[in-house]
């Protein structure tokens, strides 16, 4: 870079730029001087080669350069276009080949976190669970910043960390960095924006980071308004939507004016026509529909159905309450809860409930309203084809292409956190038909009602899961056993390979981990041993051992679900396990056929053959959904019956010789 000489002042002055001090603006290149047109110069200014050209959507095409702008302490890169800025860009440091055209206000004014260091008031609307956001943050760091607030030193370390990283990346300069394009956008104040972002038609962007990159880009799109906020690689924001204190993880897709507040949507989130307000948006939280509402709640892997709503406060002390759905759990249309209340994991919500409900040790079931009262159904929704559907959709919907991964995301259905619950459930549901009677009609349980006929059926459902994840798990850990291998070459196999597992599991918004595990790393971070990035770290390192931990945590449960410790097992009940687990299996993939046959009903076919007969209607269902023999869901299940039955037959007759 170099000052300009006299006759380079010249002819600049001759293409209409002005400057008060011309020795303060450096140049790369004398030849691109004449891509230099009704600009004027403020501050200290350098500017790149303008050798490349743009191809935009089309086919027109636009060299490189500065036209009809004001620039004011601006460092413009190689090959970049700044084209119409109707006011001016200050304090801005901008890459290579990038893009701005029809721009009004760009500027950085004073020092500036980009968002870093943001106090978000999630799940508690008048304080008390803060999540100070930064974009390195991942749904577990935020976990433990909201939920363990009884942790006070903890909390109060993990603050003064992301105090400190938000003074590192603070700045009195903004940055646009390689391969962005801006256009016809408002307004830009204090935003830091990483390469290939593409911001057009945007309202307002004010004390954000854009964390954008050649592998995920970022999409802002029009009429997006967003304060104080981050978004990280792979997202998109478009349609109006806005965003206040707000934090959007990894390819979220915000739109058709979606409005959040004070609210954190973590990796592969979903947000159109709606509002949220104060939630934690574990993975995969999804809501499509204007008359939803999420406000004050904790979700993951959930799916809100239209006029979904819930209420956080009573009209007492104000908007204090919060609730949790767990895991996988959905709403129906229409559906009401009045927080405080937590619902089970892969549960479904039907109807308005207002009794405060805690179904956590009961998951997979269903909350139905009938007259005002809640009735649980429970271990239903382990027979539901949707249950199975959400479970194989969401590792394929992952669409996170930054190999820099910031949620831990375990998408297993059953897994030591819903197994533990699931015994809890059949323990709780012994324990209410031994207090108020086998013969009873209704049994209560926490603001709920349980059905006779509902209270068997889930013991038995839970059964068969429990039944179907030990027998997942011993048929893993012996599928390299030599045919004719003794008793104790059973037994040595069988050993757990990690001391790590043993004891209570927790579900951190999408890591499933064991409650051991998790505590060792807070108490590192607790006790100054480790810093910031190390914590992040460490929940990945929890993450990469899960299926080690999870055997650990399963060797204790045979002893009291089968009555076969395995420190003593044999060949032979080993062989019992087995042949119970295909059954288990078999039996519930079966009850999942059925299900689906349910889809393809007469009464499924209302609305088809417009104008026909009876015949009209099978034909022209047919043509739009498929025979029932035919559909992908189905030939699935029957797969995996022989699939599974195959396994079983094949590790019986190893231990069989």
């Amino acid at each position: 870079m170099r000052t300009l000489k006299e006759n380079e002042i010249k002819l600049l002055l001759g293409r209409g730029c002005t400057c008060g001090d011309w020795s303060k603006v450096r140049i790369e290149s004398e030849s691109s001087l004449e891509y230099i047109q009704n600009v004027h110069f403020s501050g200290d200014v350098s500017l790149g080669r303008f050798d490349g050209e743009f191809t935009l959507p089309g086919g027109l095409k636009k060299h490189s350069g500065v036209r009809n702008a004001t620039l004011h302490n601006v460092n413009v890169g190689n090959d970049t276009l700044i084209e119409n800025v109707s006011n001016y860009i200050a304090n801005y440091d901008i890459g290579n080949n990038t893009y701005i055209e029809n721009v009004d206000l760009v500027f950085c004014d004073g020092v500036c976190a980009f968002g870093n260091g943001v106090e978000v008031s999630v799940l508690n609307e008048t304080g008390g669970r803060e999540v100070k956001i930064f974009d390195r943050l991942s749904a577990q760091v935020a976990y433990v910043l909201a939920m363990y607030r009884h942790r006070h030193g903890l909390s109060e370390r993990l603050n003064t960390l992301i105090d400190q990283y938000a003074k590192e990346q603070s700045s009195e300069r903004g940055s646009i960095g390689n391969n962005v394009h801006i256009r016809n956008t408002r307004y830009i104040h204090g935003v830091r924006i990483g390469d290939n972002a593409v911001v057009s038609g945007v309202n307002r962007l004010r004390n954000g980071s854009v964390l954008s990159n050649a592998v995920a880009p970022v999409c802002i799109g029009h009429g997006v308004i967003a304060d104080d906020f981050i978004i990280c690689s792979g997202s998109h924001v478009e349609d109006n939507s806005t965003l206040e204190r707000c934090f959007v993880g990894q390819c979220c897709r915000l739109g058709h004016g979606y409005s959040a507040s004070d609210s954190l949507f973590f990796s592969n989130c979903q947000g159109e026509n709606g509002e949220a307000c104060a939630i934690f948006a574990g993975p995969f939280t999804v809501t499509h529909h204007k008359s939803t509402l999420l406000i004050a709640g904790m979700f993951s892997f959930m799916n809100a159905g239209s006029g979904s709503n819930q209420s956080n406060h009573m009209y007492k002390l104000g908007p204090i309450h919060q609730g949790v759905m767990e895991r996988g759990s959905k709403t129906a249309s229409d559906s009401y809860i009045l927080w405080p209340a937590r619902v089970g994991a892969f549960s479904l919500v039907m109807g308005r409930h207002v009794t405060h409900s805690d179904t956590s040790n009961l998951p997979f079931s269903y909350l139905i309203e009938q007259q005002n009262t809640t009735y649980l159904v429970p271990g239903v929704n382990l027979r539901s084809v949707g249950t199975i559907r959400d479970a194989q959709k969401w590792p394929k919907r992952d669409a996170r292409k930054d190999p820099d991964r910031l949620d831990c995301i375990n998408y297993n259905l059953l897994s030591p956190y819903t197994i533990s619950k699931m015994m809890k459930g059949i323990q709780l549901l012994k324990n209410l038909q031994y207090s108020s009677g086998e013969l009873s009609d209704v049994y209560s349980y926490h603001s709920t009602k349980i059905r006779n006929s509902s209270l068997r059926k889930g013991i038995g459902y839970y059964r068969t899961a429990i039944t179907k994840f030990l027998g997942n798990s011993i048929i893993k850990k012996l599928e390299n056993l030599p045919a004719g291998a003794s008793d104790e070459a059973i037994r040595r196999e069988l050993q757990p390979t990690s001391a790590l597992g043993k004891g209570p599991w927790v579900d951190l918004s999408g890591l499933i981990a064991p409650k051991e595990a998790v505590d060792k790393l807070l108490d590192s971070l607790e006790q100054g041993s480790i810093g910031l990035s190390e914590f992040s770290a460490g929940f990945h390192e929890i993450h990469s051992h899960y299926y080690e931990m999870e055997w650990t945590w399963a060797y204790d449960q045979y002893a009291d679900f089968f009555g076969y410790p395995l420190e003593t097992i044999t060949g032979a009940q080993v062989i019992d396990i087995v042949r119970k687990w295909k059954e288990a299996v078999i039996g519930l993939d079966h009850e999942l056929y059925d299900d689906a046959r349910k889809e393809f009903n007469l009464a499924s076919m209302t609305g088809f053959g417009a104008d026909g007969t009876k015949e009209d209607k099978e034909h022209d269902f047919s043509e739009v959904r498929g025979s029932f023999d035919s559909n992908s869901f189905v030939t699935a299940v029957i797969d995996h019956i022989r699939a599974k039955e195959a396994l079983g037959n094949e590790l019986l007759d190893r231990l069989a010789r």
